[in-house]
């Protein structure tokens, strides 16, 4: 039940952020494919105005009191919000600024007082394109109306810009599982134009590939799905050849 959490992160939210805030959308697994056992929940918050180093920091502090990893509490999802100054991203424009980013895998530098500052963020013309495809308004006006249309040249420069940060084991040590089930969707993404749930780009990708790698993804995606426990990073080997082999093979 995510329903108290996303109530506990709103009233948060809107006691930071104040009358700085106008919007906040519910996107990603929890409206599209379905919420799995490590799944995070995703908001796009978008505000008036840059947040000062203050109100960055408190903000960053409350969320992590209303997060938890994931599936370390079975009451607590991974949280994931993205702020947003609604000028900088109103009219699109490639690459957008995001203002802030949450996520479980800063809570370390978080509890440390080290707050990532605002930034340009090719992924946010994927999240935005999700978002418009499939979202709940939790605040303001449906994301269809109040995100612009991503462009799909800008689409393909996101995804073979977040390809690109992939090149040498340290890229993925750690984060097997993310990056192994990402290709497979910017795989799927670059072939057909749209964008599927991790799994859905999994199952769709593995009789594409040679039988050497199916096993890996296939494990990746029974993983994602609760099925089995995750062994991908005691197969390091396996997942180099699966990453340098998607790197080469995914259409240019």
């Amino acid at each position: 039940m995510i329903t108290p959490q996303l109530r506990e992160a709103q009233q948060r939210l809107a006691r930071h952020l104040g009358d700085q805030l106008l919007a906040i959308h519910l996107y990603g697994s929890a409206v599209a494919g379905g919420l799995k056992p490590g799944s995070d929940l995703d908001l796009l918050v978008t505000v008036a105005q840059p947040l000062e180093d203050a109100r960055r920091q408190a903000l960053m502090r409350a969320l992590l009191d209303v997060s938890a990893p994931p599936a370390s509490d079975p009451d607590v999802r991974a949280l994931e919000v993205t702020v947003l100054v609604r000028t900088d991203i109103h009219p699109w424009r490639y690459p957008a600024r995001r203002e802030l980013q949450f996520g479980e895998w800063l809570r370390e530098s978080l509890l440390a007082g080290d707050v990532e500052p605002a930034m340009t963020d090719p992924d946010l013309a994927i999240l935005l394109t999700k978002a418009r495809q499939h979202s709940l308004t939790l605040l303001g006006p449906p994301a269809a109306e109040w995100f612009a249309p991503v462009p799909p040249a800008d689409l393909e420069r996101a995804l073979r810009d977040t390809l690109a940060q992939w090149n040498t084991p340290e890229d993925w040590q750690g984060d097997e599982l993310t990056v192994v089930l990402a290709l497979a969707r910017i795989w799927y993404s670059l072939a057909t134009g749209e964008i599927a749930a991790k799994h859905v780009a999994a199952e769709w990708l593995l009789p594409r590939l040679p039988p050497i790698h199916r096993p890996l993804l296939a494990d990746a995606r029974a993983a994602y799905l609760g099925d089995t426990r995750q062994h991908l990073a005691d197969w390091p080997e396996r997942v180099n050849a699966f990453v340098l082999y998607c790197k080469a093979h995914i259409p240019a």
